[in-house]
């Protein structure tokens, strides 16, 4: 059975930031090259993890969001970092839609939820710049493929603005239950009335994102 919590609100303090999308480094090109044919608009070279061991391709959307195609490097930390573990293990198993990533102004609450630091990670893109922000909670998408993780930007400029777009997120399918992620992250506020629909299936034996569907010029585009 399929529920739908209300949309999800744009605001200040908390707000959906992207969407992540594992494949392996050999098919990534034809990953993005596909999701890029279905939502009529191309990928950017975001660069390398370091410490992750990992490199994604991102492409913009409106509303200050994005979606990731994220590949593993055969490098030590994709096997020793949680990030680098969570997605080794999606493409293990066949690849697909990795996780849900939550912004926030501040990472302390939650920090505080989860008895735990936030880390600070960064991005080295090709041109040589770099991105930086703050993280926590890939333990828990580890756990539970339907868990978000959290991020606190410190860099001025966001992976949206890469590049003028004219798709938006509109909504996510999701095997997983609300009410436990509303208890586990304190989320009761981040689910209002908005312009994102969640629609959350029974868990069963499968968790994670089930399809992303996004608004194009072409009308709806569901990609599973």
């Amino acid at each position: 059975m399929v529920s739908r919590t209300p949309q999800v609100r744009q605001n200040s303090a908390m707000r959906l930031d992207h969407v992540s999308y594992a494949t392996a480094h050999d098919s990534v090109i034809d990953v993005i090259q596909r999701i890029g044919s279905q939502l009529g608009a191309s990928f950017i070279d975001g660069g390398i993890h370091p410490q992750f061991g990992t490199r994604n391709f991102i492409l913009p959307l409106k509303e200050s969001r994005y979606i990731e195609v994220v590949c593993p490097l055969d490098h030590p930390a994709a096997d020793k970092t949680p990030f680098g573990q969570l997605v080794s293990k999606k493409v293990d198993a066949g690849g697909g839609w990795l996780t849900w990533v939550v912004a926030v102004n501040d990472l302390a609450p939650i920090e505080e939820k989860l008895q735990r630091k936030a880390i600070t990670a960064h991005r080295k893109k090709p041109d040589g710049n770099e991105l930086f922000w703050r993280q926590i909670g890939v333990l828990d998408t580890l756990d539970q493929a339907s868990n978000p993780f959290f991020i606190e930007w410190q860099s001025d400029l966001h992976p949206s603005t890469e590049r003028d777009s004219v798709v938006a997120l509109s909504s996510l399918e999701i095997h997983g239950s609300l009410n436990t992620l509303q208890k586990r992250y304190g989320l009761d506020d981040f689910f209002s009335e908005g312009d994102i629909q969640f629609e959350w299936i029974g868990v069963g034996n499968e968790t994670g994102i089930e399809s992303v569907t996004f608004l194009t010029h072409n009308g709806k585009v569901r990609i599973d």
